[in-house]
């Protein structure tokens, strides 16, 4: 009996040590903590980002325009500090370039970081909300015959929005529908205020207009199933010229993937060993082992990481 008292005593102290000695892990987002540090210093950088609020609301981002430019300026910072600290110290130790050169490549090495940085956060909503209207887009053939389905068994425009919103496959349309629901049921608006609402904040034009008709046909008391299929062979037409433009666009850069990303590399690695067998060819600073390093581990692969996003910004969803 005493030797379980005295275990569970012992037991119930490291309980106590745990508690105390486990450290608080911080469930704070980068955004928030990008603006609890430097928020009321960037009033001075908004009127720069000026045409970024309305690119985060059409991209479906949920962060306030103030918190996003804190953490890009935030990032910035960080980033070209890591760039003028790393860079020098990778062409000084493992490619041999003298201190001073060194330096000179971090400088400019942080000037592109900030600059790459900027150009990122500034651009990274825009290609969300191209990403969101190019989804909606490609779903409206079918969303517009899914909602028709269910107007001709006489569900109400409420449900056919909730019914979207809970879809078990993930879909483009199932966050703008989310948003609807929302504020029916949390903000108290009726289905039309919501609809509209919804209808100014989406990227997408096609979309837009067919929230625009929905709205009109309530409106007017028509028969919404019967517009609901006819915009739905429309969607579905223009869905088949946009997929035959696509294979037009697709072997165009194909060639250009070939030409940029294959055959000049190629060319240039071959052009650089053999300058650099020679012992001559140098362009200032930068000798052929040099420049051969930089195609290789940098020009190539950046290459193709800027094809792939460029291939994912104008591939539409199957």
């Amino acid at each position: 009996m005493k030797e379980s008292k005295t275990l569970e005593k012992l037991k119930r102290f490291f309980d106590v040590f745990k508690t105390r000695v486990k450290p608080k892990v911080s469930q704070e987002n980068p955004h928030s903590i990008a603006y609890r540090v430097i928020g009321e210093k960037t009033g001075r950088f908004l009127p720069l980002f000026k045409d970024l609020d309305l690119n985060l609301h059409k991209s479906g981002l949920k962060i306030n325009f103030k918190a996003y430019v804190s953490l890009t300026v935030f990032a910035t910072v960080l980033i070209s500090l890591f760039a003028l600290i790393f860079v020098p110290c990778l062409f000084a130790f493992v490619f041999y370039v003298p201190f001073f050169p060194a330096v000179l490549f971090g400088v400019g090495g942080s000037l592109f970081a900030v600059a790459f940085s900027i150009i990122g956060f500034y651009v990274y909503p825009i290609y969300r909300a191209d990403k969101l209207r190019r989804g909606l887009e490609d779903e409206l053939p079918f969303t517009t015959g899914y909602m028709a389905i269910l107007a001709s068994a006489g569900v109400s425009p409420e449900k056919v929005f909730y019914s979207l919103s809970n879809l078990s496959v993930p879909l483009a349309v199932s966050v703008e529908a989310k948003d609807v629901v929302r504020d029916v049921n949390l903000f108290g608006l009726d289905i039309i205020s919501a609809l509209e609402k919804t209808s100014k904040r989406t990227p997408s034009e096609r979309f837009r207009e067919m929230l625009e008709g929905f709205i009109s046909t309530i409106h007017s008391g028509g028969n919404l199933a019967a517009y609901l299929r006819e915009k739905s062979r429309q969607y579905m037409k223009l869905k088949r010229i946009s997929l035959r433009k696509f294979s037009d666009t697709l072997s165009i850069l194909s060639e250009f993937y070939v030409a940029l990303l294959v055959t000049g590399p190629l060319l240039l690695v071959i052009m650089l060993a053999v300058m650099a067998m020679l012992g001559g060819g140098s362009l200032g600073m930068l000798s052929p082992d040099l420049l051969l390093s930089i195609i290789t581990y940098l020009g190539i692969p950046v290459g193709s990481i800027i094809f792939l996003i460029i291939l994912d910004a104008i591939l539409p969803k199957w």
